[in-house]
């Protein structure tokens, strides 16, 4: 008497494992999306609150017109608000970008004073993550 399994006993486990990985690969690609989402977002909060204290500490009133020079790094007589510049999870300049290297702001516009930051890293089929 042999051992081992038959072709049609290995052709039903292989058809199972592609079924489970047709259920499950959607829902990984979900998740991934949501936190890359979540991480923009993040983005966009320490882009709004750098750019509020700049406002604050400068005396800078509504519509006030901010740079990334204003709030970035660079800004050496006030301190810099943010630590290195923010790129989009979601967008390719992160993906492209090396970790080691200056960021630059490719992904976000910040706006003026009173109104919320933009992430514009993302392509047009996207829509642009948003500040809740």
């Amino acid at each position: 008497m042999k051992k081992g399994f038959t072709l049609v006993e290995i052709m039903i486990v292989v058809a199972i494992i592609g079924l489970l990985a047709a259920i499950a690969i959607p829902s990984f690609m979900r998740a991934r999306t949501r936190a890359q989402a979540n991480g923009c977002i993040n983005n966009l909060r320490q882009i709004d609150g750098a750019k509020d204290q700049y406002a604050l500490e400068a005396g800078l009133s509504n519509f006030a017109v901010v740079t990334f020079a204003d709030i970035g790094p660079t800004n050496t007589a006030r301190g810099g608000y943010m630590k290195n510049w923010p790129n989009c999870p979601a967008s390719t300049n992160y993906a492209n970008t090396n970790k080691n290297a200056t960021l630059t702001a490719l992904d976000y516009t910040i706006n003026v004073i009173g109104s919320n930051s933009l992430c514009i890293g993302l392509n047009a089929a996207t829509p642009p993550h948003r500040t809740p």
